[in-house]
């Protein structure tokens, strides 16, 4: 693996087949993708967990 290191053209060709191919894991883009997004939910999820919600104001009874 480290004893054939990567030509500047074989590395342009495996940049510009896609972000699948970086990974090497079989796995297409859509789940790279997908991954992405449940990454962002949680973090605005954990974010909206920690950041203190403001306290609503008791409005007088009208009975």
């Amino acid at each position: 693996m480290y004893n054939s290191p990567v030509t500047p053209a074989a590395g342009a060709a495996a940049a510009g087949m896609g972000s699948g191919t970086l990974a090497l894991t079989g796995a297409g883009d859509l789940f790279w993708f997908a991954l992405a997004a449940f990454a962002m939910l949680a973090l605005g999820l954990a974010i909206k967990r920690i950041v203190p919600v403001r306290a609503q104001k008791n409005l007088p009874s009208t009975s």
